[in-house]
């Protein structure tokens, strides 16, 4: 931070608060932009907003974030800017707050120059309660003259990670706002994130030249109702048939209404192929990357939004601002750059808050890949080694991730430093199934035995050191017939079939769990080289122990996929039904009798059947089967203003069915 940004000075004090400063019921506030209750974190972030001026939030895609600067905008007096680098979701959230009374506009590049005189003027008034705008619109003098002629209670900055360069999405514009903020330094300052690791949270209080004492909330990740699961694939084929396995269980299968589904591909052409395939099966699928025109990824993300379309096969170009809450399976067919990328785009399932699954694919190939793409120059430059390192760091934090060894869903949790939701287990995820079921992994290898295995692996490693890549070291631990070996003589060394009892498959996961673990590296550039790390060299010469738990002998691939001809078995109907929560069949009948009246409710109402109650919402009430109004607002999602409007028709539900 320049040794001039001065941390801007709002006062603060403890006693203050939303309702007290603005003289409003915050829950009244809260039901008037539509919602019910408020989310975990977003009612903290308001009162400390108002207590001490500064917030960083850190909650989950998603979580809410944009309720806790919308609340307090629509009742602060002046104009509060938002900073946002989507121009879509900056659109969509001006529409939906225009609707609901609250004048709001926003600035980009793809508003008319007229238009944009036209919304300037009207700014310039005092005529917008929330100003949305690009970063790039803050190098604009202009526009900064006019935030500075503005009475800006509140400044808010969405995607604050990108602020950071160790982020994600590093942006450069978001350098700027540090001297914003000296440019306003009475307004209060909400800055939100979805990924931002205790490095990146530094950095952009740093950036801001916030006070290191800023009030940091991290709360909303966790998600107990996604069933995270990741598997190792062997083939284009067996990757296929896990991708159609968690379709069928999530979707059921083509037009069924079920749900929808986004499958984020590595490449562009993969979008394409799988796209393709999916088509072919009956799937109403599409493909959208950034090498598409514009008009044509427009239509594509205009007909999932309105359900048009079941399925996008997509690379991470797609997905921000998006916002269905019936995604009910997200895939990714490789691994993305880190944990926070990954738990952003599988976050986009099950909004609604009914069973999703998020399946991470991984394959032999994908270490080398990514390492190789962290080192590929970017606009002509050479990336800063530092900057590779941690990058190659954050994707190793997602494989270990992948390795799994205990909840999916607490690891992530405690990745953010979320320990307030740790579940103890979720009891979903697929680590979790597995331990439920009695396997302890390993297969029953001790713990010597661990010890000279690895040491066998990492001396093959030694010997193929800075020479060849992964598969050199698999083949000398197989014994295999390789010229590479042949060639430099190492198939007269010690090392070679020093395990040829374990096969090619299982050897290449050793070694890429040696990877994860810091022991094994990769170096060079299309075709990456191994090389044995200080640590690895430590533990091979047994100067450090082994904590590694080895991959499974035998096969861990459900049944489903060792079926005749990979198919799986029991009827894609029957595996969504134990997809879906449990309901005895009286239970589902008055499920059913609740949807139907949902239904007619909203149609008289002309709003969507979510706004009278989630499935969510209906599935508890045909389990707990309420008599009483105190019965009913114990169920998920019923308030007392719900109760009040429909709590009477959804007992008489109840009563009538037998």
């Amino acid at each position: 931070m320049p040794p001039s940004l001065q941390t801007p000075s709002v006062p603060s004090s403890p006693d203050i608060n939303f309702e007290d400063e603005l003289g409003i019921e915050l829950e009244g506030a809260l039901r008037e932009l539509g919602h019910e209750a408020f989310r975990p974190g977003q009612r903290e972030a308001i009162d400390a907003l108002f207590a001490r001026g500064r917030v960083l939030l850190v909650a989950p895609t998603g979580g809410g974030k944009s309720l806790t600067y919308q609340l307090p905008a629509a009742h602060l007096p002046g104009t509060t800017l938002v900073v946002s680098p989507l121009i879509a979701l900056m659109a969509d959230q001006v529409a939906a707050l225009e609707q609901r009374g609250i004048p709001a506009t926003y600035f980009a590049s793809t508003v008319e120059p007229e238009e944009l005189r036209r919304r300037t003027s009207a700014a310039a008034r005092g005529a917008y309660k929330l100003v949305y705008a690009a970063p790039e619109r803050l190098m604009s003098d202009g526009f900064r003259g006019l935030l500075r002629s503005l009475a800006c209670p509140l400044i808010a900055i969405d995607e604050a990670h990108c602020i950071s360069e160790w982020g994600h999405d590093f942006r450069p514009e978001y350098m700027q706002l540090g001297g914003l903020l000296q440019d306003l330094p009475d307004a209060r300052v909400l800055a939100c994130t979805a990924t931002a690791t205790p490095v990146v949270r530094d950095e952009i209080l740093e950036r801001l030249g916030l006070d290191a004492n800023t009030p940091q909330i991290v709360q909303g990740f966790a998600r107990p109702n996604l069933s995270l699961r990741a598997e190792e694939v062997r083939s284009k084929r067996e990757r296929c048939q896990w991708v159609d396995n968690a379709l069928a269980e999530a979707l059921r299968e083509p037009s069924s209404g079920a749900g929808t589904a986004i499958i984020y591909a590595p490449t562009r052409k993969s979008t394409e192929e799988e796209a393709a395939r999916l088509a072919a099966l009956g799937w109403s699928a599409a493909a959208y990357h950034a090498g598409q025109a514009p008009e044509q990824r427009n239509t594509t993300q205009s007909a999932f939004i309105k359900g048009e379309l079941e399925i996008v096969v997509a690379t991470n170009a797609f997905g921000m601002g998006i916002d269905r809450a019936d995604v009910r399976a997200v895939v990714h067919l490789a691994p993305p750059g880190s944990v926070e990328s990954y738990y952003q785009e599988v976050g986009r399932a099950g909004r609604d808050g009914k069973n999703a699954l998020g399946l991470l694919l991984i394959g032999a190939s994908d270490m080398a890949l990514r390492r190789h793409l962290i080192e590929s120059d970017v606009g002509g430059r050479v990336p800063n080694p530092a900057v590779v390192q941690h990058k190659w760091n954050l994707f190793l934090e997602l494989m270990r991730y992948a390795e799994g060894g205990s909840c999916r869903h607490d690891t992530i949790l405690r990745y953010f430093d979320d320990e307030a939701e740790t579940l103890a287990g979720c009891g979903h995820c697929d680590v979790c199934r597995r331990f439920a079921a009695g396997d302890s992994g390993g297969d029953g290898i001790d713990r010597e035995e661990t010890t000279l295995i690895v040491r066998k692996a990492l001396s093959a490693i030694a010997r193929v050191h800075n020479r060849y890549g992964l598969t050199a070291g698999v083949a000398l631990l197989r014994g295999n017939d390789d010229p590479r070996l042949q060639r430099e003589g190492l198939d007269r060394t010690k090392t070679f079939g020093i395990l040829q009892e374990h096969s090619d498959e299982w050897l290449t996961r050793l070694l890429r769990r040696c990877v994860t673990a810091g022991w094994v590296d990769f170096v060079g550039g299309d075709r990456p080289l191994v090389v044995l790390t200080e640590e690895g060299a430590g533990v091979m010469r047994s100067e450090r122990p082994v904590r590694l738990l080895l991959p499974p002998l035998k096969s861990n691939r459900p049944a489903a996929l060792r079926a005749a001809g990979g198919r799986p078995r029991g009827s894609a109907r029957a595996r969504h039904a134990e997809f879906e929560e449990a309901l005895d069949e009286r239970g589902a009948a008055l499920f059913e009798a609740l949807r139907a009246h949902r239904l007619e409710v909203a149609r008289a109402e002309s709003v969507p059947p979510y706004v009278v109650a989630s499935d969510r919402t209906l599935r508890e009430i045909a389990q707990v089967r309420p008599q009483t109004r105190p019965d009913l607002l114990l169920v998920h999602g019923i308030g007392p203003a719900k109760a009040d409007r429909y709590g009477d028709e959804l007992l008489r539900v109840v009563r009538e069915q037998p």
